[in-house]
């Protein structure tokens, strides 16, 4: 059974057909490339080495192609991967071309997150080094390098205020009487990254443009190229026109604090310069400031395998779990962090 959308495109070739319905769907030309590469590697698979075709595949042939993606694919991958074959087919299941659906017991059972965007452009860590190497300005390399340590949302990035940092060193020491959070003594180089500050109500003496989307407060560590940057950005840092002492504040706009607006401005004009922001492009072309969290997420959980940490220090977690890294932070937490944190600089 095929829709009218399909034109020339048969049955006879389910991936043909599906690829060219995207089309008809609007989808980008790297969104359909990606879809074919490993629609087409799964075809081959079934017809090669379990003597099968697409349409009667099998629970069974998926969970076999599955298992052979993981021998040399990191985890996050084989799950974008999986992704798509449920999306293949249960879009030719809907439009009945396929009877059922044999990847969704396989999906309920894999143990690997599923990418909610898995044709998002993938950058290497060198290409991101080198991404990073060519900001000079000290507010610019400052908000990338934090967003890509921390893996915090722009919004949160932006409520930071300066006793959510805790440095040690005496130089930063020197130059800012403002105190850290209590919540930081005895947790040097460090971030706080609060639950709290929400748009519209007022947070440290200052009613706050943002929202943080955090489940509970997170401390968050700061890694000896962090610190540097930190340190940096702090030794020009202009005076702030709010008592709440903004962590980041703008340089055009002298001393106001930043808003998420703003910082998407810097990453995406630094993206663009770079080949990774065209206007229209989609998020899964575009980086953005949201595609640090995705990259932070992505890296730090392949090298760890520590799935608890990774949410913990994301903040997305229910209670039970960030109490148990809360209580541990200064043992797990950290330790984890600082053995596999990538570096940038």
């Amino acid at each position: 059974m095929a829709s009218e959308a399909t034109g020339g495109a048969s049955p006879e070739d389910p991936v043909g057909y599906f690829l060219q319905d995207l089309t008809y769907h609007g989808k980008t030309e790297r969104t359909r490339e990606s879809y074919e590469r490993v629609l087409r590697a799964f075809e081959s698979f079934v017809r090669e080495e379990r003597g099968t075709t697409l349409d009667t595949a099998t629970q069974r042939e998926c969970m076999a192609w599955v298992h052979t993606l993981r021998a040399d694919r990191a985890p996050s991958t084989v799950a974008s991967y999986a992704s798509y074959l449920h999306r293949f087919y249960a879009y030719m299941t809907q439009v009945g071309v396929f009877d059922r659906n044999p990847m969704t017991l396989v999906l309920e059972e894999m143990d690997e997150s599923i990418d909610t965007d898995p044709a998002r452009r993938e950058v290497m860590l060198p290409e991101m080094r080198s991404f990073v190497g060519g900001i000079a300005h000290p507010l610019d390399r400052a908000l990338v390098v934090t967003l890509l340590k921390t893996g915090m949302r722009v919004g949160e990035l932006c409520n930071l205020d300066l006793r959510d940092l805790f440095l040690e060193d005496s130089e930063v020491a020197d130059a800012y009487e403002t105190a850290h959070r209590g919540a930081l003594d005895g947790r040097p180089d460090s971030i706080y990254v609060d639950s709290a500050p929400t748009r519209g109500v007022e947070t440290n003496g200052e009613e706050r443009t943002e929202s943080n989307k955090r489940k509970r407060a997170t401390v968050v560590p700061v890694d000896s190229e962090l610190k540097r940057v930190l340190k940096r950005w702090l030794a020009v840092r202009p005076d702030a026109r709010s008592p709440a002492e903004p962590l980041f504040c703008s340089t055009s706009e002298w001393g106001r604090r930043l808003t998420i607006g703003m910082v998407g401005q810097t990453v995406t004009g630094h993206a663009e310069a770079n080949g990774w922001y065209r206007a229209g492009g989609g998020a899964e072309e575009n980086v953005t400031p949201h595609y640090f969290r995705h990259f932070f997420t992505t890296h730090l959980r392949d090298r760890t395998g520590d799935r608890g940490v990774v949410k913990y220090l994301r903040g997305d977690v229910a209670s039970d779990i960030i109490d148990t890294y809360t209580h541990n932070w200064g043992g797990k937490v950290r330790e984890t962090y600082e053995e596999n944190i990538y570096s940038l600089l």
